[in-house]
Protein backbone atom coordinates (compact mmCIF):
# COMPACT_ATOMS: atom_id res chain seq x y z
CA UNK A 1 0.00 0.00 0.00
CA UNK A 2 1.68 3.28 -1.01
CA UNK A 3 1.86 5.78 2.08
CA UNK A 4 3.16 8.26 3.73
CA UNK A 5 5.44 7.34 6.44
CA UNK A 6 6.22 10.40 8.73
CA UNK A 7 8.88 9.57 9.69
CA UNK A 8 11.36 9.67 6.53
CA UNK A 9 13.09 12.28 5.69
CA UNK A 10 11.16 15.13 4.93
CA UNK A 11 12.76 15.52 1.56
CA UNK A 12 10.91 12.28 0.29
CA UNK A 13 7.87 12.59 1.84
CA UNK A 14 7.60 15.84 -0.09
CA UNK A 15 8.89 13.79 -3.20
CA UNK A 16 6.25 11.54 -2.72
CA UNK A 17 3.39 14.24 -2.51
CA UNK A 18 4.57 15.81 -5.33
CA UNK A 19 4.42 12.30 -7.43
CA UNK A 20 1.89 9.88 -6.36
CA UNK A 21 -0.91 9.12 -8.78
CA UNK A 22 -3.07 8.20 -6.06
CA UNK A 23 -6.21 10.76 -5.41
CA UNK A 24 -5.34 9.54 -0.93
CA UNK A 25 -2.88 8.72 0.60
CA UNK A 26 -2.88 6.52 4.23
CA UNK A 27 0.02 8.69 7.04
CA UNK A 28 1.78 6.46 9.24
CA UNK A 29 4.56 6.46 11.53
CA UNK A 30 6.57 3.65 11.13
CA UNK A 31 4.53 0.80 9.53
CA UNK A 32 0.70 0.80 8.79
CA UNK A 33 -0.24 -0.43 11.55
CA UNK A 34 0.54 3.08 13.15
CA UNK A 35 -1.97 4.51 11.06
CA UNK A 36 -2.52 8.29 11.95
CA UNK A 37 -5.40 8.66 8.63
CA UNK A 38 -5.70 10.20 5.42
CA UNK A 39 -4.76 12.93 3.44
CA UNK A 40 -6.46 14.57 0.22
CA UNK A 41 -3.85 15.46 -2.60
CA UNK A 42 -6.36 18.69 -3.74
CA UNK A 43 -6.01 19.27 0.18
CA UNK A 44 -2.16 18.52 -0.20
CA UNK A 45 -1.54 20.54 -3.43
CA UNK A 46 -3.19 23.74 -1.88
CA UNK A 47 -1.07 23.62 1.30
CA UNK A 48 2.26 23.17 -0.64
CA UNK A 49 0.97 26.11 -3.23
CA UNK A 50 0.58 28.28 -0.27
CA UNK A 51 4.13 27.30 1.15
CA UNK A 52 2.42 25.99 4.59
CA UNK A 53 3.15 22.59 4.52
CA UNK A 54 5.84 20.50 7.22
CA UNK A 55 5.27 17.82 9.10
CA UNK A 56 3.06 19.07 11.85
CA UNK A 57 1.05 20.19 9.23
CA UNK A 58 0.82 17.29 7.09
CA UNK A 59 0.03 15.24 10.56
CA UNK A 60 -2.61 17.41 11.43
CA UNK A 61 -4.57 17.17 8.09
CA UNK A 62 -4.16 13.50 7.89
CA UNK A 63 -5.64 13.45 11.78
CA UNK A 64 -9.02 14.78 10.42
CA UNK A 65 -9.62 11.62 8.17
CA UNK A 66 -9.79 8.87 10.02
CA UNK A 67 -8.79 5.44 8.73
CA UNK A 68 -11.83 3.03 7.60
CA UNK A 69 -11.13 -0.27 8.82
CA UNK A 70 -12.76 -3.86 7.71
CA UNK A 71 -12.07 -7.65 8.90
CA UNK A 72 -10.49 -9.50 6.12
CA UNK A 73 -13.75 -12.05 6.74
CA UNK A 74 -16.02 -10.02 5.62
CA UNK A 75 -18.50 -10.82 2.94
CA UNK A 76 -18.02 -8.99 -0.22
CA UNK A 77 -21.98 -8.15 -0.79
CA UNK A 78 -21.85 -7.20 3.07
CA UNK A 79 -19.23 -4.82 2.73
CA UNK A 80 -20.90 -3.07 -0.58
CA UNK A 81 -23.08 -2.49 1.92
CA UNK A 82 -21.31 -1.14 4.54
CA UNK A 83 -19.44 1.39 1.80
CA UNK A 84 -23.00 2.50 0.90
CA UNK A 85 -24.24 3.34 4.27
CA UNK A 86 -20.83 4.63 5.57
CA UNK A 87 -20.52 6.91 2.67
CA UNK A 88 -16.91 5.92 1.81
CA UNK A 89 -15.36 4.31 -1.36
CA UNK A 90 -12.08 2.14 0.25
CA UNK A 91 -11.21 0.53 3.41
CA UNK A 92 -8.03 -1.07 4.58
CA UNK A 93 -8.55 -4.38 5.41
CA UNK A 94 -7.11 -5.94 8.87
CA UNK A 95 -6.76 -9.57 10.00
CA UNK A 96 -8.14 -10.93 13.44
CA UNK A 97 -4.85 -9.09 15.25
CA UNK A 98 -5.80 -5.82 13.84
CA UNK A 99 -3.30 -5.99 11.53
CA UNK A 100 -3.39 -4.39 8.05
CA UNK A 101 -3.38 -6.48 5.19
CA UNK A 102 -4.45 -4.75 2.34
CA UNK A 103 -6.52 -1.69 0.81
CA UNK A 104 -10.11 -2.68 -0.71
CA UNK A 105 -12.37 -0.24 -3.10
CA UNK A 106 -15.87 0.34 -4.01
CA UNK A 107 -14.60 -0.50 -7.44
CA UNK A 108 -12.82 -3.51 -6.74
CA UNK A 109 -15.79 -5.73 -4.67
CA UNK A 110 -18.35 -4.18 -8.00
CA UNK A 111 -15.91 -5.76 -10.18
CA UNK A 112 -15.95 -8.80 -8.28
CA UNK A 113 -19.39 -8.90 -7.62
CA UNK A 114 -20.37 -8.21 -11.11
CA UNK A 115 -17.70 -8.98 -13.13
CA UNK A 116 -16.05 -7.49 -16.27
CA UNK A 117 -19.23 -6.29 -17.89
CA UNK A 118 -20.17 -7.71 -21.60
CA UNK A 119 -19.07 -5.40 -24.27
CA UNK A 120 -22.36 -6.56 -26.09
CA UNK A 121 -25.48 -4.08 -25.27
CA UNK A 122 -27.78 -6.43 -27.19
CA UNK A 123 -27.78 -9.44 -24.65
CA UNK A 124 -27.72 -9.65 -20.97
CA UNK A 125 -25.22 -12.15 -18.63
CA UNK A 126 -24.75 -12.82 -15.62
CA UNK A 127 -22.06 -10.01 -15.90
CA UNK A 128 -24.94 -7.57 -16.10
CA UNK A 129 -27.14 -8.49 -13.48
CA UNK A 130 -26.32 -9.71 -9.69
CA UNK A 131 -28.88 -10.33 -7.85
CA UNK A 132 -28.06 -9.42 -3.74
CA UNK A 133 -29.99 -11.86 -0.83
CA UNK A 134 -31.79 -8.77 -0.32
CA UNK A 135 -33.58 -8.98 -3.42
CA UNK A 136 -32.46 -6.07 -5.09
CA UNK A 137 -29.75 -5.84 -8.00
CA UNK A 138 -26.54 -4.50 -8.93
CA UNK A 139 -27.06 -4.00 -12.85
CA UNK A 140 -24.42 -2.64 -15.28
CA UNK A 141 -26.15 0.84 -16.47
CA UNK A 142 -24.99 0.14 -19.87
CA UNK A 143 -27.04 -2.83 -20.75
CA UNK A 144 -29.99 -1.78 -22.73
CA UNK A 145 -33.95 -1.22 -21.14
CA UNK A 146 -35.59 -3.30 -23.40
CA UNK A 147 -33.31 -6.31 -22.68
CA UNK A 148 -33.78 -5.51 -19.07
CA UNK A 149 -37.42 -5.46 -19.27
CA UNK A 150 -37.57 -8.77 -20.72
CA UNK A 151 -35.11 -10.33 -18.36
CA UNK A 152 -36.51 -9.07 -15.31
CA UNK A 153 -39.86 -8.14 -15.84
CA UNK A 154 -39.53 -4.28 -15.58
CA UNK A 155 -41.53 -1.58 -17.54
CA UNK A 156 -38.87 1.09 -17.82
CA UNK A 157 -39.97 3.49 -20.73
CA UNK A 158 -38.47 2.54 -24.02
CA UNK A 159 -39.50 5.38 -25.98
CA UNK A 160 -36.13 7.58 -25.22
CA UNK A 161 -32.35 6.74 -24.18
CA UNK A 162 -31.72 2.64 -24.90
CA UNK A 163 -29.57 2.02 -22.43
CA UNK A 164 -29.82 2.53 -18.31
CA UNK A 165 -27.19 4.57 -17.85
CA UNK A 166 -28.80 6.99 -20.94
CA UNK A 167 -32.23 6.82 -18.97
CA UNK A 168 -30.97 7.86 -15.89
CA UNK A 169 -28.70 10.96 -17.32
CA UNK A 170 -31.53 12.19 -18.67
CA UNK A 171 -34.14 11.52 -15.47
CA UNK A 172 -31.13 13.31 -13.12
CA UNK A 173 -30.30 15.74 -15.82
CA UNK A 174 -26.33 15.93 -14.79
CA UNK A 175 -23.98 13.69 -14.32
CA UNK A 176 -24.39 12.39 -10.93
CA UNK A 177 -22.17 11.04 -7.74
CA UNK A 178 -21.98 7.72 -6.26
CA UNK A 179 -24.55 7.48 -3.82
CA UNK A 180 -27.09 9.18 -5.95
CA UNK A 181 -30.87 8.18 -5.51
CA UNK A 182 -34.20 8.35 -7.75
CA UNK A 183 -37.28 6.05 -8.14
CA UNK A 184 -38.72 5.63 -11.70
CA UNK A 185 -42.22 3.66 -11.38
CA UNK A 186 -41.96 1.00 -8.97
CA UNK A 187 -38.10 0.91 -9.23
CA UNK A 188 -35.56 2.43 -6.72
CA UNK A 189 -32.13 2.97 -8.44
CA UNK A 190 -29.20 3.89 -6.80
CA UNK A 191 -25.81 4.74 -8.20
CA UNK A 192 -23.05 2.88 -7.56
CA UNK A 193 -19.96 3.61 -9.73
CA UNK A 194 -19.42 6.68 -12.10
CA UNK A 195 -16.42 6.01 -14.97
CA UNK A 196 -15.10 8.39 -17.94
CA UNK A 197 -18.45 10.44 -17.47
CA UNK A 198 -21.54 7.80 -17.41
CA UNK A 199 -22.77 5.72 -14.78
CA UNK A 200 -21.39 2.48 -14.74
CA UNK A 201 -23.23 0.10 -11.96
CA UNK A 202 -26.63 0.66 -10.29
CA UNK A 203 -28.61 -0.92 -7.30
CA UNK A 204 -32.01 -1.44 -8.23
CA UNK A 205 -33.99 -2.09 -5.99
CA UNK A 206 -38.26 -3.48 -6.68
CA UNK A 207 -40.77 -1.65 -4.38
CA UNK A 208 -44.23 -2.64 -3.86
CA UNK A 209 -45.56 0.18 -1.76
CA UNK A 210 -47.17 3.03 -4.33
CA UNK A 211 -45.29 5.37 -3.21
CA UNK A 212 -44.90 8.29 -5.28
CA UNK A 213 -41.73 8.52 -8.36
CA UNK A 214 -38.72 11.21 -7.36
CA UNK A 215 -36.26 12.37 -9.34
Amino acid sequence: IAGIDLDDDWERILEQLRQTPHTRLPVYRGDLDQMIGLVHMRRIAQELARDTLDRDRLEEIAAQREPYYVPDGTALTVQLANFQRDRRRFAFVVDEYGDVQGLVTLEDILEEIVGEFTSDPATVSHRDIHREPSGAFIVNASAHIRVLNRALGWQLPTDGPKTLNGLLLERLETIPEAGTSLRIGHLEMQVLQIADNAIRTVRVHERKDGAPERG
